[in-house]
């Protein structure tokens, strides 16, 4: 039933076109086992499960969160909401991690105001300038995002 979830949700046809030969049941009750485990709670525990895991592994990297916007005007609106909504990550002895160490942002949150409310959060934030040439380096760094992106579309 899982993998029905997660093959509907990859490839975005509909629930009811789940084909039955690939033998995860069909899309109607893959739907249902999701909305029932979305009401229950499941998908907030097995994220924290699996971040936990991460970081007991340590493979879970705090160092640097990469900001990028769709380019809507208001996405900088939802930088400091994203950053308070990490949860607190435990899996290693001492204090839970819960923020990273630096945000790395384009031109879309080059505002001075977002640079303080990210420094007032305890962050270092590394975001491009506005009005200055492309170049600036955070290219090689923000390339982090990109691939994201391209795991969840492959």
């Amino acid at each position: 039933m899982f993998q029905g979830i997660l093959f509907v949700l990859h490839t975005g046809i509909a629930w009811e076109h789940l084909p039955q030969e690939l033998g995860f049941g069909s899309g109607m009750t893959c739907w249902r086992r999701l909305a029932d485990w979305t009401e229950a709670g499941a998908w907030p525990r097995l994220h924290q499960v699996l971040l936990a895991k991460l970081r007991g592994a340590n493979v879970l990297d705090f160092s640097r969160a990469v900001a990028d916007g769709s380019g809507n005007r208001n996405d900088v609106t939802q930088l400091i909401p994203l950053l308070e909504a990490v949860p607190p990550v435990r899996g290693r002895r001492g204090r839970r991690r819960c923020r990273p160490d630096i945000v790395l942002g384009d031109r879309g949150y080059g505002h001075d105001k977002c640079r303080r409310l990210v420094w007032a959060h305890g962050v270092k934030p590394v975001i491009a300038r506005r009005g200055t040439e492309h170049g600036s380096g955070l290219g090689t760094q923000r390339w982090a995002v990109e691939r994201a992106f391209a795991h969840l579309h492959w």
